[in-house]
């Protein structure tokens, strides 16, 4: 028999590990020696000497805020003190352009105290800081356990003296079987649910801790993911960071740009987080010399809005967005990099003449197009116009419905099929990969009630077999309709966990809603009920 591998034997496994690596073995048993440690990594990455003064005045600029606070002065380009001779001496912490050359240490059973003593096992430290937490736990003992601990931590220490564990960027939890990653925050917000299993670039996930270990803790994986792949959503004040299906599809995407004219679509399945995966996509893209301006483009104007709010709340004015076609055009004229516009508008700037003066000049520029649900927005006249119109475009669309030639449906210019206008899939995450990860709600299907009649031969009922019945006059029948009525205001406290969710019932015509509006008035219950009315029009003009 086997014997169930211990907390210590795994963490032992890990430390060797993570030294062959590259990460630098390093014996930091309290605070005194994380700060002393700290001075020497900074100077050695900042090629600069601090006398204890100076140093003092480092760490009062560490030493302030929350932890989202902390992760944008991590981040800040540079900072600067007064040293002892008058001089300005600039600093930085995190060298996030050229990520490799930071320097990596680790360390294990740090203790801190606090409201009590706590060791922690794992810690990788980056130019001194601690920038990763990893949690162990036994072979065997639940995951959650080991989130629990980290949440302890928090309460319990991490805030206490310099408070340096507050700069953990990211969490990681591993019973050896199962390792899983997630973005420090305050604990309202971290919840089981935000914790991530790796995965490789087919979402086959990395669970076991050496296979994590060896892909995604290597020491420019790491950087790299702290430096780029961590998104500070400024509304909630909150550290996002991206699931390995959203890393992968912004790789592929800015290596396409980098290294190639091809265009590209990426096929992630509705509500895997599309829109953040599209705002670090565009924010990669904005900061490349090569490209003069990022597009990203809706094809309705409620969503022109919408996604303008979701991208500045992963970045506080990050994008200015265009309310008409002329405040467009200003920013395709002045220094903006990002901007968030509406297909129409995006036709009306590239064909009238009044804007020729503004657009003309930027025919040759490198210009990307991003397209959001694309699958919607790229099938009519303004595709055609776009590229006809700019001579060094490269466009990539996000969808979770991509068009095949099977499922083509044919307008006045044919039937296009997503490949024909964008080219080659350069990721796909597809509805099964998202039920398998929990990331999306499985489906759930139940039938309630059947149609049937009595067999003359028999007490038992028997199913109606029939070759064609009258639809309508089945569906639309007002006993039918009273019944599902009472059967939603009867079991909506049920499906809906106690209304934790809001419910949405789709039915065929405004016919059958106007009665089922009538009859959802009629009975005594609690519920709000409003409608919505879908009308069909034509894209792409």
């Amino acid at each position: 028999m086997v014997r169930p591998q211990s907390e210590q034997q795994l963490e032992n496994a890990l430390l060797k590990q993570l030294a062959t690596l590259g990460h630098t073995p390093v014996n930091i048993p309290d605070e005194n020696t994380l700060l002393s440690n700290l001075k020497t990594q900074l100077e050695k990455h900042n090629k600069v000497t601090f006398s204890d003064n100076e140093f003092k005045k480092v760490v009062n600029i560490l030493n302030a805020g929350s932890v989202f606070e902390r992760a944008k002065t991590l981040r800040g380009i540079k900072h600067h003190i007064t040293k002892d001779d008058g001089e300005t001496l600039y600093f930085e912490f995190l060298n996030q352009t050229e990520w490799c050359k930071n320097q990596f240490q680790v360390t294990n059973q740090v203790t801190v105290d606090g409201k009590y003593q706590n060791r922690y096992d794992v810690t990788i430290l980056i130019n001194g800081l601690p920038l990763v937490q990893i949690e162990l736990k036994r072979r065997g003992c639940e995951m959650g356990e080991a989130h629990r601990q980290i949440l302890r931590y928090k309460s319990h220490s991490f805030r206490s003296g310099s408070a340096l564990f507050q700069y953990v960027q990211l969490f990681i939890i591993s019973n050896g079987v199962n390792t899983k990653y997630f973005a420090n925050n305050r604990n309202q917000a971290l919840n089981f649910k935000q914790t991530f299993y790796w995965a490789d670039e087919k979402n086959d996930k990395i669970t076991n801790l050496s296979d994590f270990a060896e892909t995604f803790l290597e020491p420019c994986h790491l950087s790299k993911m702290i430096c780029k792949y961590i998104v500070l959503a400024e509304t909630d004040k909150l550290l996002m960071v991206l699931r390995p299906y959203q890393y992968y599809a912004t790789e592929k995407l800015i290596e396409r740009v980098k290294n190639t004219n091809k265009n590209g679509y990426i096929w992630h399945t509705t509500g895997s987080g599309k829109t953040l995966t599209s705002f670090k996509a565009s924010q990669i893209l904005m900061h490349m010399p090569q490209v003069h301006k990022v597009v990203f483009v809706v094809d309705r104007r409620d969503l022109d809005y919408q996604t303008t709010k979701e991208f500045n709340n992963f970045s506080g004015g990050s994008v200015d967005g265009t309310d008409n076609t002329k405040a467009l055009v200003k920013q395709f004229g002045d220094d903006t990099k990002l901007l968030v516009t509406t297909i129409q508008k995006l036709n009306n700037a590239i064909g009238s003449e009044r804007y020729a003066s503004v657009m003309e000049p930027l025919k040759d520029k490198k210009i990307v197009f991003i397209f959001d649900e694309c699958h919607r927005s790229q099938f009519g006249e303004t595709h055609k116009r776009i590229v006809q119109y700019f001579n060094n475009y490269q466009m990539f669309g996000f969808t979770g419905t991509p068009i095949f030639a099977d499922n083509a449906v044919k307008n006045e210019l044919g039937k296009r099929t997503t490949f024909e206008l964008f080219g080659d899939c350069l990721h796909k995450y597809v509805i099964t990969d998202a039920i398998r990860d929990e990331n999306v709600l499985r489906f759930s299907i139940e039938y309630v009630g059947k149609y049937k009649q009595r067999n003359t031969s028999s007490v038992n009922f028997r199913d109606i077999e029939v070759e064609a019945i009258d639809k309508k006059e089945l569906y639309d029948n007002e006993d039918r309709l009273g019944k599902i009525t009472d059967y939603i205001l009867d079991y909506h406290n049920i499906k809906t966990h106690n209304k934790q969710f809001t419910a949405m019932f789709a039915v065929s015509s405004v016919d059958t809603l106007t009665k089922y509006y009538d009859l959802f008035k009629s009975k005594e219950h609690k519920l709000k009920i409003a409608t919505i009315f879908l009308v069909r029009c034509q894209r792409g003009r």
